[in-house]
Parts: structure tokens; sequence; C-alpha cells
């Protein structure tokens, strides 16, 4: 069982979703991510233990990596590619709830801007994390974060801005969202943001980057 868990999260990490999987190019025609998980549900082994003792611990390996400059965009990429493939396999088993999630979280660019990257960098970490995402996408105003939390009750709420003219727009949101329910925690982040932004506008977080965001829950 462990060595079937080692190796899950091994490829989840150099991004080796399946058999036909182009990269890497020397482990083409292996069995990847996709397929041991598979294997691994096959065994009897609990999608919960896949999910934290394989698949996470690789899609941390690489947050690591990026974090310290050892990796890049492309390799987080590769690697959410994995992590997405095998997840389809434990989706069931979520939907089900015999499998759980740590949390839940909206996610969407504000109102005005129409940039993606840091918004879905924050989506593969914290899916790395365990965490379901709920991607509401960019040019996002207060109203369609309100309907996301109608359908998504006690979801956490991620704000993200790149231009100094859109982030303005995230006070709306927030104050709209708050007043629909006080309880909802707000978090926000963009690289034209700080710690005072947040606290200027009523949000309950500001992390400058995806990891430090993930790595605020874990004592949660």
């Amino acid at each position: 069982m462990e060595q079937i868990l080692q190796k899950i999260s091994e490829y989840v990490e150099i991004g080796k979703a399946e058999k036909n999987s182009p990269y890497p190019s020397d482990l083409k025609g292996i069995d990847g991510a996709s397929e041991l998980t598979l294997q691994a549900l096959e065994m009897g082994i609990k999608p919960n233990t896949i999910l934290n003792d394989a698949l996470l611990i690789g899609m941390r390996r690489i947050g690591e990596k990026f974090s310290s400059g050892k990796a890049f965009i492309p390799n987080l990429l590769i690697s959410a590619k994995a992590m997405n493939a095998a997840l389809e396999h434990l989706k069931p088993f979520f939907e089900s709830g015999e499998a759980v999630f740590k949390g839940k979280i909206i996610l969407g660019t504000v109102k005005g801007d129409l940039h993606d990257i840091g918004k879905n960098l924050v989506k593969m970490v914290m899916k790395g994390e365990g965490w379901e995402v709920v991607d509401i996408g960019v040019d996002v105003s207060s109203e369609k974060f309100i309907d996301a939390l109608k359908s998504h009750p006690g979801a956490i709420v991620g704000l993200s801005a790149l231009l100094t003219t859109t982030m303005m727009n995230m006070e709306n949101i927030v104050h709209s969202v708050k007043e629909y329910d006080s309880s909802t925690k707000i978090f926000v982040g963009g690289a034209p943001l700080s710690r005072q932004f947040c606290d200027k506008i009523g949000a309950d977080g500001y992390f400058p980057d995806p990891h430090s965001f993930a790595k605020s829950f874990h004592a949660n």
C-alpha cells in the first residue's frame, strides 16, 4: 500500500498524469497518477488515504519547490493536471460523503478585472491542500459572489485583483457579501494589495502568495 501511495505522490509532483501523457518523456507508456489512483481504489485503499497520503503530499512538494524558486508556473500547471486526473476517480466518493474535503472556497477575480493567473494559482494550491474550490471566473460582481454563497453556504470567499483600478472594486464586494452574511470569511490577494488595504476595506485576511494563504488553515 505504501509503495503505490508513494508512487502516486511522486507522479503528481512531477506531473505524470496518465499513461499516454507526453511528459515526462522518459515515462511515456507507463501508468500515471490517474491509473495508479484507480489501482489503489481497487486494492481497497480508502479515498481519503489516497488524497491525504499521496495526492496532497505531491502537490505540497511542488508547492514548496515553487515557493523556494526551484519550480515554476509550468511545473505547477502540469502537477495540477496530474492531481486533477487522479481526483476524477475520487469524485464519486466525495459526492457520496464517503470522503471529505477540508472546506470549500469560492474564488473569483473582481469586477472589471479579466486577469486569472493569480486566481488559478490559488485554485491549484487550495485543491492541492484538499479543499473544494468553486471557481466563478473573472469580472465577478458582488451579486455573483452572493449567488455562489447561496449555492454553497458556509464557504469562505477569495477575491483576486491584479490592477490598482480594479482592486478598488473589492470594497463594494466585501461590504455586499458581509451584508448578506456577516459570518462569511473573505480573503483578498493580488499584486497591488497590502495588509493595510485589506484592513481598510473590511476583509478578513490578506496573503501575498497562494502558499501562505493555504498554510494559514493548517492549524484550523
